[in-house]
């Protein structure tokens, strides 16, 4: 992480940005957050950003109105100016200061809101994919959302990659593939690209959505045998961009689909660039 962080737009060092311990943040991880990739010193997709995490908030019942687009986006320039990035990551986090009707508190503030950047994750040229227990509960109401509860998450990643794995599929309760522990995930057979329906539990990614709107994507719903069958396997995220996985399980696939990450990685940038 970088030095300067953005709290409540303004900016200061990380290590002088403080949440309340008594909050529905602290207590439950009530919040949300969305993580954009910075080209040119420009959030890329800012507007599906943006989208998402008003369509989140209001899932979770977390309280924006003293924010607007307009002001986050200029705090992100700001800390992305401040910290002197060109290439990088941005995470933007809202906390819910509010406690709950269980632990009651008062509290002058509802919201708080964070922005922290990082260069981007380093990825493994060959990269591993693996199959994890920990379902993912397509009927539960935090299903899409990208919330700070994230915790599953993680432990599926640490687990994938203390077995000696990149990333980890995570299956719904019906077993069908949802996504991998911190990427959307995609597939091709016979020439067509495949990725879990939104039913599955999967979250709305981005850079998932930046792909669907420039190739024929057929989204579906699907046993993990089709994963095991596919021509290629890749996975996207604005904090690892498209990534092709080399080997999933036992199986290991060809660098053909290496040059369809190429073609799109400038287009990602020039988008950025654009803004």
């Amino acid at each position: 992480m970088h030095e300067f962080v953005s709290f409540n737009h303004q900016i200061t060092s990380s290590q002088k940005s403080f949440l309340p311990v008594i909050s529905s943040a602290a207590f439950y991880g009530r919040g949300i957050f969305t993580t954009a990739a910075i080209f040119d010193g420009k959030p890329f997709l800012w507007e599906k950003h943006w989208q998402r995490l008003a369509e989140n908030a209001r899932k979770i019942g977390l309280d924006l109105s003293e924010f607007s687009e307009e002001a986050i986006e200029n705090s992100l320039l700001e800390i992305v100016a401040k910290n002197k990035l060109a290439n990088a990551r941005a995470r933007l986090t809202f906390f819910d200061e509010t406690a709950s009707k269980i632990w009651r508190n008062e509290s002058k503030s509802k919201t708080s809101f964070l922005i922290t950047t990082a260069n981007f994750r380093a990825v493994s040229e060959n990269f591993c994919l693996t199959v994890l227990p920990f379902s993912i509960n397509s009927k539960s109401p935090l299903a899409g959302v990208k919330s700070c509860n994230y915790l599953e998450n993680i432990l599926a990643l640490e687990n994938a990659k203390a077995n000696g794995f990149d990333e980890a599929i995570r299956l719904n309760e019906r077993g069908e593939i949802a996504s991998a522990a911190t990427a959307n995930v995609f597939w091709t057979k016979n020439g067509k690209i495949f990725t879990p329906s939104l039913e599955t539990g999967c979250l709305a990614g981005t850079t998932r959505r930046f792909v669907l709107e420039r190739f024929a994507v057929n989204e579906k719903t699907a046993q993990i045998m089709e994963l095991e069958q596919a021509d290629e396997v890749f996975l996207t995220s604005a904090g690892i961009g498209i990534i092709q996985v080399s080997k999933f399980q036992e199986k290991k696939f060809s660098r053909r689909l290496h040059e369809l990450a190429q073609i799109l990685k400038p287009q990602m940038e020039s988008s950025g660039k654009k803004y």
